[in-house]
């Protein structure tokens, strides 16, 4: 494959049809050799926006193996572009392909302030741990314009309600201000998502996240601040980053996270013919002993579904890995734990300021 067939910037480098369709689209090599002949290009990467109006916002998450009981999404895909991302086959959901329309259709929902602000109030809402991203990047690059992780914080922090973070971007840094004072009573945590330590692997991998430098200081300065900061090394991709455990892990505790976690790649849903496509694409020399050792891990197949094992696979690999975090942690990290959240200030903060009688 020529890099001129390769899509800059962007993980996926094809749209799969959305399952729920009753009608797929195919590009055509007449369609193909038109655009040739004319000169344009068949393919459109541009970014769109779409506002949405959900009438609800805060989710209840049901797997038991995911480590959060509440998830908030201000955005619905990504154009960080991962391209393992297990968010993809959400935005087919929303009538999208889980592969560039995931990257280039970003949803926003506009009216997010007002409905958590609408469910903290509620009488019947007892705190508990609320987590942005469970799903898409909180901190992707329309962020930067829209603020709507920045109002979401001021308004747990109005309500004094805890808050969990997951991110790969470095604009966080943005707002060290609210996340200090949330810090203050023990009402968030932060973790930043950091596969590789190799600035050429996080390119290919993760094509619009920040730099592998920019993390790790990202790291180091909500440390700084006193904002409990972990990393998740996630996904683990066989022949890919799984040789960077112990590094990546030494590498952290210097820059002051007090812990990590991690889980390794399965391709469930469209996901698979995405990764296979996009690994062909981008590593060709190594593409079908990552695919095998997938597989392997999985029992043959790329994907695991079940509660359990389907994030930390089975079989001889699983078990290295499973070995080499035990040893990393107490290598580098054994002393340090992350401070139990903040559940009990929220009912006082009901109306958004503190009850005096």
């Amino acid at each position: 494959m020529s890099s001129e067939d390769f899509i800059k910037g962007r993980g996926a480098q094809l749209d799969v049809a959305n399952r729920f369709h009753e009608h797929s689209h195919e590009m055509r090599d007449d369609f193909l050799n038109y655009c040739a002949a004319e000169g344009d290009d068949s393919r459109e990467s541009k970014t769109t926006i779409i506002e949405t109006f959900p009438k609800t916002i805060v989710n209840k998450v049901t797997s038991p193996d995911v480590g959060m009981e509440y998830s908030l999404n201000p955005y619905q895909g990504c154009e960080h572009g991962c391209i393992y991302c297990y968010a993809r086959n959400s935005h087919e959901y929303w009538g999208y392909s889980a592969g560039l329309d995931f990257e280039q259709k970003i949803l926003v929902k506009r009216n997010a302030v007002e409905l958590l602000e609408q469910k903290l109030k509620s009488k019947s809402w007892e705190a508990k741990p609320i987590v942005l991203s469970g799903n898409t990047d909180c901190y992707q690059p329309v962020e930067k314009k829209l603020k709507i992780t920045r109002s979401l914080l001021q308004t747990f922090l109005k309500y004094r309600h805890p808050v969990g973070m997951i991110t790969k971007n470095s604009l966080i840094q943005r707002d060290i201000d609210i996340l200090k004072e949330l810090a203050q009573d023990n009402l968030i945590h932060v973790s930043l998502s950091i596969t590789s330590l190799k600035e050429e692997t996080r390119r290919i991998l993760e094509p619009r996240t920040a730099t592998i430098r920019k993390r790790l200081e990202t790291v180091e300065k909500l440390s700084g601040a006193n904002i409990p900061v972990s990393v998740m090394m996630a996904p683990i991709i066989p022949s890919i980053n799984s040789h960077e455990i112990m590094p990546l892990v030494k590498e952290i505790s210097e820059r002051g996270a007090l812990g990590v976690g991690y889980t390794i790649v399965r391709l469930n849903g469209s996901i698979g013919q995405i990764f296979t496509d996009w690994i062909r694409k981008a590593m060709p020399d190594r593409a079908e002993k990552v695919l095998h050792q997938i597989e392997h891990i999985h029992g043959g197949s790329l994907n695991d579904s079940r509660f359990g094992t389907r994030m930390k696979g089975e079989g001889e690999f699983a078990d290295q890995v499973k070995q080499q975090f035990k040893i990393a942690r107490k290598l580098y990290l054994n002393d340090r734990e992350r401070p139990k959240l903040n559940c009990k200030l929220h009912e006082e903060y009901k109306d958004g300021q503190m009850k005096l009688f």
